[in-house]
């Protein structure tokens, strides 16, 4: 199944699932199955897998810029996280919109997240792995973080205190950030 999001090109993808008393099988990626359904994505290059330990790790906001943008499918191995994307290409008219999403083993979502939006996440259970796709190799010299509390996202927080790394702590706000994104009409 897909669905569309409120931001353009932004997607949530929940594969099929075929079960029996012994668990179940399902493909977490088939092209030629979005193809059919109408969604062709871009070509993926490397796989990316991160375990965080504790409720409350949030991870983000990332960000690589051209000339080695990433968009990136994202879904949860184990555990649960609410898994966020922010428009942030020049000229859209759901620049600074956020969504959110709660990815979860149980639920097998996923969240296609295009090139030119800031991605994070925050752990709902403890040991929570995320596995994702990216259309571009990691280049450190393009790699970005925007503050994960300047872009108005509601977190799930709970009175819980987050897990943030000092990287994204001392990232740059939201309004300081110079997007090298710009939109270029419905993805």
């Amino acid at each position: 199944m897909i669905e569309k999001t409120l931001l353009n090109g932004v997607f949530i993808i929940t594969p099929p699932r075929f079960g029996d008393h012994r668990g179940f099988f399902g493909e977490s990626w088939n092209k030629a199955a979005l193809s059919r359904a109408g969604l062709i994505l871009p070509e993926f290059v490397q796989d990316n897998h991160s375990l965080s330990h504790g409720i409350g790790t949030v991870r983000g906001l990332h960000f690589q810029s051209p000339p080695h943008a990433q968009g990136k499918l994202v879904r949860c191995g184990r555990g649960r996280i609410f898994d966020v994307a922010v428009d942030v290409r020049k000229g859209s008219p759901t620049y600074g919109k956020w969504i959110g999403e709660e990815l979860s083993f149980e639920n097998g979502k996923q969240l296609w997240i295009p090139e030119g939006f800031l991605h994070g996440f925050m752990t709902l259970a403890p040991d929570s792995e995320i596995v994702y796709k990216c259309t571009d190799h990691y280049a450190p010299e393009c790699d970005g973080t925007v503050k994960w509390d300047s872009c108005g996202i509601e977190w799930p927080l709970d009175g819980i205190i987050p897990a943030i790394s000092e990287k994204d702590e001392k990232a740059q706000s939201f309004a300081e950030f110079l997007t090298p994104f710009v939109y270029e009409g419905s993805v």
